[in-house]
């Protein structure tokens, strides 16, 4: 299998100021400027023995065990030599007395900045993502294409998978309006993608029913193919000339519309979680069971799981996020692998990825996210 290092696909990935401020993030900077520049090859050959062995079974690995499958002879004393001098570094602890060595989350981001080697996607795998991803497309939504993606995800990887896209990207088709009561109406709005909304917008009380057509046309005129962003600036700019064609009343109605399409300014991204119930499989111990509970608090919080998906935006490819590295997963210790995509214009309209333990397999599960998110880029992008 072809294997390309990890700076190939995470050198894109630009630090979130944020996690500066973070007492971590400064004790690692503290860390990759001293000692750990100094590392001998048989220094980081041992660690990613002790990381490599953590996210296959989540257990610390002893001296002697390692002596026996280092490449090079190593006295089982020689190696707990090389893990106390790891250990003073902050990359890896003893869970308690006599036990072997695990990572710490400082450790781990080390190890995904500069050892992790990425392996590529089979022929199968890229088949699989790419056939599932169009028949949905074909078949529903924009919101069926990322509940699609998701799920897909999830089944692939074995963690949770999730999205965020912001509506104000959907391409509009129509809108129409309902009234309602004398200060109400209905706005029906039309996806090109076929979703449908329903939203109740304020009327004026004297605003005559030939009002609602009009308003209607005007916009219907505008808004094919376009966003609702795209829309509003057009409007904007020619707002006097919208004054000119419209009157008072139906111009107010025209802003009403579009106000409703955005949610009236609340901009709320929509989210989609799936898989979570994997999350309870292959748990060793009562406090992986407690770790999954808070995890699945963490989930719940939609705002900060959509803040953190939203920093994934701040730069192209793949990101990475290590437990107390953000405030979201602090207490459960939990680990997110996001990817942004794109539309045609190569704007972001929306972020996926995959939660999980921080011993996720990031060097199988880092291509899996960046393929997918590719996908769901080309179908947005009319690809």
């Amino acid at each position: 299998m072809p294997r390309l290092g990890a700076t190939a696909i995470l050198g894109a990935m630009a630090a979130h100021p944020d996690q500066f401020r973070d007492p971590s993030r400064i004790e690692q900077n503290r860390i990759e400027t001293g000692g750990l520049a100094n590392l001998d090859a048989r220094s980081r050959e041992i660690f990613r023995r002790i990381v490599e062995s953590y996210l296959a079974n989540g257990e610390p690995v002893g001296s002697r065990h390692l002596s026996r499958i280092l490449p090079m002879q190593l006295s089982p004393a020689s190696v707990r030599n090389v893990m106390q001098d790891l250990e003073e570094l902050g990359l890896v602890y003893a869970p308690h007395t006599s036990a072997g060595r695990l990572p710490t989350e400082i450790g781990l981001r080390f190890f995904v900045d500069a050892l992790l080697q990425i392996g590529d996607l089979t022929e199968d795998e890229r088949g699989r993502i790419e056939t599932q991803v169009r028949a949905a497309s074909r078949d529903r939504s924009f919101e069926g294409v990322l509940s699609e993606a998701t799920s897909l995800l999830s089944g692939l990887t074995r963690g949770a998978s999730v999205v965020v896209a912001n509506k104000e990207n959907a391409r509009l088709k129509q809108i129409e309006f309902v009234r309602l009561e004398p200060e109400r109406a209905l706005a029906v709005l039309v996806g090109e993608d076929g979703s449908v909304e329903n939203r109740i917008v304020a009327t004026p009380r004297d605003l005559p029913p030939s009002a609602l057509q009009e308003a209607a046309n005007y916009l219907n005129a505008r808004i094919r193919g376009r966003t609702l962003t795209e829309v509003r600036d057009e409007i904007e700019a020619s707002r006097n000339a919208a004054q000119a064609e419209l009157d008072e009343l139906t111009a107010r109605l025209v802003d009403a519309g579009l106000a409703s399409w955005a949610g009236l300014g609340s901009h709320s991204p929509q989210l989609i979680v799936r898989g979570q119930s994997n999350l309870l499989e292959d748990l060793t111990a009562v406090q992986d069971l407690e770790r999954i509970r808070l995890l699945f608090n963490d989930l719940e919080t939609k705002t900060e799981v959509i803040d953190l998906l939203s920093r994934a935006e701040s730069g192209e490819g793949v990101r990475i996020f290590i437990g107390s590295e953000n405030k979201l997963f602090s207490l459960s210790g939990s680990s997110m692998i996001a990817a942004p995509f794109h539309d045609e214009q190569r704007r972001i309209v929306g972020v996926l990825g995959v939660i999980g333990p921080t011993r996720l397999n990031y060097a199988r599960i880092v291509p899996m996210v960046d393929y997918t998110a590719k996908m769901v880029a080309r179908i947005v992008g009319g690809g």
